[in-house]
């Protein structure tokens, strides 16, 4: 189980420690790393015992910047899945976690299998996104107290640190983009956030009449924040991976779906473009485990292109 457990990253004193969270008599049968992570390794740790197979899910921070943030990160995470363990919202079970890293090879956190893929193809994309409204809608609805509510929100990126793409043809577009978050923030109502809600952290299940969400993943940015900002970040998603006109239409369907109010106007523009410019200048990042899953025609050009166009597109729409 050598190299193919531990992809070359360390694996002995995690597997240990996943073996002390296991009931007695059970043993780790098979592991398999899993694509379309890109801040963390996944691992399926199949398991057989007296009771029967189960799978588990661990999820390691092996990249030094997010071992650095791992044990708020992790904490956060296990914090939010206990919370939510009592909702309707599909989520996995905390098992275990280890933020420092104290005890496995790399900090960790284990939890269990949910049902479900990633999906990204093109083809039934109008179907999930009405689902990925609904349950985001269903997120906003989670209600916390003074204990359990998760930090505000951090905004990732800011008018000086924006990356205008180098190839670009329009920077007087960029410029007046750029322009419109060089302001305080709007005045909004706070609500429970994913805060990294979009399709490679939702599981599908199903085809057609029966499709359905199997599972929500990768609850380690959850904030406190305006539901615009969830809104935004799963509408520049959309826009990258599938267009500009469906990234234009999930605020639509979120609204639809009897989510929660969104500001209109320069106020809602600003959510949009205060997340959509967090992706310039090539959306690199979320296109990584995007091409592992075969949607390898998500080339930087294109990505650059589908950016710079959604974003003339809120201006256009929103900016009068």
């Amino acid at each position: 189980m050598g190299e193919a457990a531990d992809g070359g990253t360390g694996w002995t004193a995690t597997r240990a420690w996943v073996g002390k969270h296991l009931a007695a008599g059970e043993r780790i049968e098979r592991v398999e790393l899993l694509r379309g992570g890109w801040s963390a390794q996944m691992r399926r740790l199949d398991i057989s015992g007296p009771q029967g197979g189960r799978s588990l899910v661990l999820r390691s921070f092996v990249k030094p910047f997010y071992v650095r943030h791992a044990p708020g990160l992790l904490t956060r995470e296990a914090d939010v899945l206990r919370l939510l363990g009592g909702t309707d919202i599909p989520v996995a079970r905390c098992v275990a976690v280890d933020p420092r890293g104290e005890h496995c090879d790399h900090p960790s956190l284990l939890m269990s299998l949910l049902p479900g893929e990633v999906r990204v193809d093109d083809a039934g994309a109008a179907e999930r996104g009405g689902l990925l409204a609904a349950q985001l809608a269903a997120v906003h609805r989670v209600e916390t107290d003074g204990r359990t509510r998760p930090r505000d929100y951090e905004a990732w990126t800011a008018p000086d640190r924006v990356r205008v793409p180098g190839a670009t043809a329009r920077p007087l577009l960029w410029r007046r983009a750029v322009d419109v978050i060089r302001r305080e923030p709007p005045s909004y109502v706070p609500h429970f956030l994913h805060r990294d809600f979009h399709p490679g952290n939702v599981l599908f299940l199903g085809e057609g009449p029966r499709l359905r969400i199997g599972g929500v993943v990768d609850w380690v940015e959850t904030s406190w924040g305006p539901a615009d900002l969830d809104v935004a970040h799963c509408s520049t998603a959309l826009a990258l991976l599938h267009g500009p006109s469906v990234g234009m239409g999930f605020a639509g369907q979120y609204a639809a779906a009897g989510g929660r109010a969104l500001a209109s106007g320069a106020d809602h523009l600003y959510w949009r473009l205060l997340d959509a410019l967090a992706h310039a200048p090539d959306a690199e990042k979320v296109a990584v485990p995007w091409r592992e899953l075969g949607r390898t025609d998500l080339t930087p050009g294109v990505l650059m292109e589908r950016l710079e166009n959604y974003v003339e597109r809120l201006l256009e729409q929103f900016d009068r």
